[in-house]
């Protein structure tokens, strides 16, 4: 007599569920599909979305106002500041070739192409370029 209870439980709540499934519209099928659906999708190897392509190179002021100037904007984990020739110089010391290496795989706190994954070599040199005007 104990085992019948749960059996008819769950028969009960079969039946239920099952009615009120079928009684659901199209659309709310629909709207239940699109809050269920995962986040990202996945593409068989050449069958990928095809990519926007950049129209061409930006320039220094687009790149550093882009993606640089959160730090080196307010000098954030000791980044050298935009303009500011106390914080440059020991860099510019360097050489323009190893500011170029450090913008490229990183130095200190910044990490390789800092924010920019995208960007050339000669996108991240111009952004370099762009921070130490007139210094």
């Amino acid at each position: 007599m104990d085992m019948i209870r749960p059996i008819l439980l769950i028969l009960s709540a079969t039946f239920t569920f099952s009615a009120f499934a079928a009684d659901m519209s199209q659309s709310d099928r629909d709207a239940i599909t699109e809050r269920i659906k995962p986040v990202g999708d996945v593409y068989l190897a050449g069958s990928e979305p095809v990519k926007a392509e950049p129209s061409g190179p930006r320039d220094g002021a687009t790149v550093y106002g882009t993606f640089c100037v959160a730090c080196h904007g307010t000098g954030v984990s000791g980044a050298p500041k935009k303009g500011d020739a106390a914080d440059w110089k020991p860099h510019l010391a360097k050489g323009m070739d190893v500011l170029k290496d450090h913008a490229i795989n990183g130095f200190n706190a910044m990490p390789p192409k800092g924010t920019c994954m995208d960007c050339s070599d000669d996108e991240l040199v111009a952004a370099i370029k762009v921070m130490t005007e007139g210094l």
